[in-house]
């Protein structure tokens, strides 16, 4: 018998009918369920500033294996950063010495092409009046023309007919026109260079590049000391002691234009040396062939001054391809240490791991501790890596005496750099630890 309370009376429980349920306790179970529900997304979690507090602490738990890790990020990242104020100051220090007689130099010289055994052969001839030709052209302040004599070979102080005596290389002998002193801004230290009427008389006269006189003996041009070339004697009138360009000058021997034509079989020459102003290299080089030949001026070859601004972005290539390449090699190293540390510190924590997973906390609440942790340590690097960088590049620059030069963006690249090689070295460890099982993690605990 069953008290119903609607009615407030008893009647017969017939166990063969199923009784439906009532509308109360359709609310209760409905009620269960909702409160089921709320309970289970109200399961424990961390929020973001206990994991980011966390991972900071986790970070600083062991000052000196956090320094081991961040020693390789550090060496990176100054590399980095050296790199790139090495670069930009190198290139500016060359430009502002930018070589001022090399920047005022263009060299003419005749096409070649290849003959048909394979050899080299010149396509055009320079004019002997070269020289006048260009003088004219505006920025030309100099020019010279120039000639190997690879035939002459026999060069000696003193003439000796001794088949059995030893064999000494000859100094090197070239031809030039009497304005080569000026072109190629050299020095006489001793004596004076040929002049125009030497040249056009033909003279035996001979100027020898300090050098080539220590090879022949020859240290003083008092009492006017002659040499031999070829059986023929010429008179030494100076020493050349410096010279701004063509330093192969100081090794040779060098006679007058007309005189190597006239003694020495000269028939060609092999470049007109242009000295011209600051700033004029491109139109020289662009005039000067026309005045030498106006039908044919594509058959001269022209070497005109590359510009600071192109000599500084060489300079900066250069250096940037050595120390990048530096750079990134301590960088994988950097990254391999924090990785490395970061899976250590997951098998150290395991049990850690398990009782967090345990009492609710989520896989990527497990995985954001680790990244944040590997990220930090990344970031630190990079701050550490941008100060040393710093410190390197103007350590050099006061041993060099030079004006430091960096680009404002160069020491938040190096920060960005380290949080990234964190990021990419922490991505695996992060992911192992976020699925150890709890279970699993406690027992081995």
């Amino acid at each position: 018998m069953k008290l119903d309370p609607r009615t407030w009376r008893f009647r017969r429980n017939d166990s063969s009918k199923p009784s439906k349920p009532s509308k109360l306790s359709k609310l209760s179970k409905r009620s269960k369920a909702s409160n089921t529900d709320k309970a289970a997304s109200a399961a424990p979690t961390i929020s973001r500033s206990d994991l980011i507090r966390e991972s900071l602490e986790g970070v600083g738990a062991r000052p000196s294996r956090l320094l081991i890790t961040l020693a390789g990020t550090v060496l990176g990242i100054a590399s980095l950063v050296a790199t790139i104020g090495f670069a930009q100051t190198a290139g500016g220090q060359i430009a502002q010495q930018f070589d001022a007689l090399s920047a005022t130099r263009v060299t003419v010289e005749p096409g070649k092409a290849k003959a048909a055994g394979g050899k080299e052969r010149a396509t055009a001839r320079l004019p002997w009046d070269a020289v006048d030709r260009v003088a004219g052209l505006a920025g030309v302040e100099h020019a010279a023309l120039y000639a190997k004599l690879d035939s002459v070979k026999n060069v000696t102080t003193v003439q000796v007919n001794d088949p059995s005596a030893a064999s000494k290389a000859a100094p090197p002998v070239v031809a030039a026109s009497p304005e080569l002193l000026e072109t190629v801004a050299g020095h006489i230290g001793a004596g004076r260079f040929f002049d125009a009427g030497h040249d056009e008389r033909g003279d035996r006269v001979v100027v020898l590049g300090k050098n080539a006189a220590e090879r022949l003996g020859v240290n003083r041009v008092t009492g006017q000391p002659a040499i031999f070339i070829e059986e023929r004697a010429y008179t030494v009138i100076g020493i050349l002691d410096k010279v701004g360009t063509r330093n192969t000058l100081l090794d040779s021997v060098i006679v007058p234009v007309n005189t190597a034509r006239g003694e020495l079989a000269l028939s060609t020459v092999n470049s007109l040396d242009i000295r011209i102003a600051v700033g004029a290299g491109e139109v020289v080089a662009r005039q000067a062939p026309i005045a030498l030949d106006p039908n044919a001026p594509d058959a001269y070859k022209v070497s005109a001054p590359s510009s600071a601004n192109a000599l500084r972005e060489g300079v900066e290539a250069d250096v940037n391809v050595l120390f990048l390449a530096i750079g990134i090699v301590a960088l994988i190293g950097g990254g391999i240490g924090i990785a490395s540390v970061t899976l250590m510190s997951v098998t150290e924590r395991r049990g850690e791991i398990g009782l967090r997973r345990a009492l609710g906390a989520r896989t990527r609440d497990i995985a954001g501790q680790f990244m944040i942790e590997s990220v930090t340590t990344g970031v630190l690097g990079g701050l550490m890596g941008v100060v040393v960088g710093l410190f390197a590049l103007i350590g050099v620059c006061l041993v060099q005496q030079w004006t430091p030069v960096l680009a404002p963006w160069a020491a938040p690249l190096g920060v960005a750099v380290g949080a990234l090689v964190g990021l990419a070295a922490g991505s695996y460890p992060a992911l192992k630890a976020a699925r150890i099982e709890p279970v699993d993690a406690l027992r081995d605990a």
